[in-house]
């Protein structure tokens, strides 16, 4: 059960929703269309950006239940919405755990408030799971460093204003070891700065509303004041430190597209006549409802269970490992039920059943893939 706090949290999140983005997902994704900008700075007006963060920094000091509920209740509505806080979290996050002093002021309040978008620069066509992998390179000479390679998979990059990049400034030191982060700044807007940076959409069969981006530097610069931390070969640890925040908030995306599913299953259930009577009188239909609604529940919980594990300051990594883990299959299957309760209808774009369902399944593959998550689980497990 949810506290009085937390509950009315779920109700101004849940009206937004209702009066911003319910109105518009449907038609955006069958356009291809990005989150209109007047929508992400209505986020940004809110403290959907910062509501972990201190209000030293510019945030609202909110607990990490409270972030799971926002991310859910937008998600609900529509992923791509519910998942624009997420590349501010993600970089705050960093830039809060491990960065200097002056990387805070200059770069925590902005992100805070939205005045400072910010997109992930972590994946490589060589390195997904094995983050550890990266090849971008990056080469100090004076006071900037050079970057050159390749990355993949960054959504939102067109229209950050800092791409939180992983790099290799130390070729010859082991694996984990030669790894930074560099916060790359760049104007926003879908030129980003040829030929230095140069980046290309990915046409993706869900998860619309944000383009990810496939970026190729070349010679680009960045000052070294920007190394996250001021210490190079960091980057690796740093980064792993986030990944409890990041699962949980995953999770209650997986849980929030869902929930959306059910509640269109069950609308269209009550009213969808067949053989004289409402479908929702049929055993078979009734029975996937409570089956859909039960994981559902056992889902949010889970995630709820990881936050509050995150809010008391204790290690989180199993907790949040299976909450993701679990959301995203259970999401998988619950879009997929709730599109066949609406039969041929479910399969046109006119019915949100299958938009949906096209956004569920990135939930196995992004923030940790499912196989990755359950090789967490286990090695927790097992080191008991």
């Amino acid at each position: 059960m949810l506290d009085a706090d937390h509950a009315a949290i779920r109700e101004q999140v849940r009206d937004f929703a209702a009066r911003e983005i319910d109105p518009i997902a449907g038609r955006l994704d069958n356009e291809g269309a990005e989150i209109p900008m007047p929508v992400v700075r209505k986020l940004a007006e809110l403290g959907y950006f910062g509501l972990i963060f201190s209000p030293d920094h510019g945030g609202s000091g909110l607990d990490m239940l409270a972030m799971a509920i926002v991310a859910e209740e937008l998600s609900r509505a529509w992923l791509s919405v519910g998942s624009v806080m997420t590349r501010m979290i993600i970089t705050a996050s960093l830039v809060e755990a491990n960065g200097t002093e002056e990387q805070k002021r200059r770069f925590l309040p902005k992100l805070c408030s939205g005045e400072l978008l910010a997109a992930a620069a972590f994946t490589e066509p060589d390195a997904g799971s094995d983050a550890a992998g990266v090849k971008t390179r990056a080469v100090r000479e004076g006071d900037r460093y050079v970057l050159n390679g390749e990355k993949t998979w960054c959504t939102f990059a067109n229209r950050a204003h800092v791409l939180c990049t992983t790099v290799r400034t130390d070729p010859a030191a082991p694996k984990h070891k030669g790894v930074s982060i560099l916060l790359a700044e760049k104007e926003p807007g879908d030129g980003f700065a040829p030929p230095k940076l140069s980046g290309s959409p990915i046409p993706t069969i869900g998860y619309k509303g944000m383009n990810s981006y496939s970026l190729a530097f070349d010679g680009y610069e960045v000052p070294a004041e920007n190394l996250l931390g001021g210490v190079p070969g960091k980057g690796f640890y740093q980064l792993m430190s986030t990944y409890e925040v990041a699962r949980i908030q995953t999770a209650a995306r997986a849980v929030g597209v869902a929930q959306g599913a059910f509640d269109a299953a069950r609308t269209y259930a009550q009213q969808r006549t067949q053989f004289g009577q409402p479908i929702a009188d049929f055993q078979v239909i009734r029975h996937k409802l409570a089956h859909m609604a039960t994981e559902i529940e056992a889902a949010r919980q889970l995630t709820h269970h990881a936050a509050r594990a995150k809010d008391g300051g204790v290690r989180c990594d199993l907790e949040a490992g299976m909450a993701k883990a679990f959301a995203a299959e259970m999401a998988e299957r619950v879009t997929s039920e709730a599109l066949q309760i609406f039969g041929g209808y479910g399969y046109s774009r006119e019915f949100p059943a299958q938009r949906y369902w096209r956004d569920a399944r990135v939930f196995r593959i992004f923030e940790g893939t499912s196989e990755i998550q359950y090789d967490v689980i286990a090695k927790r497990l097992l080191s008991t």
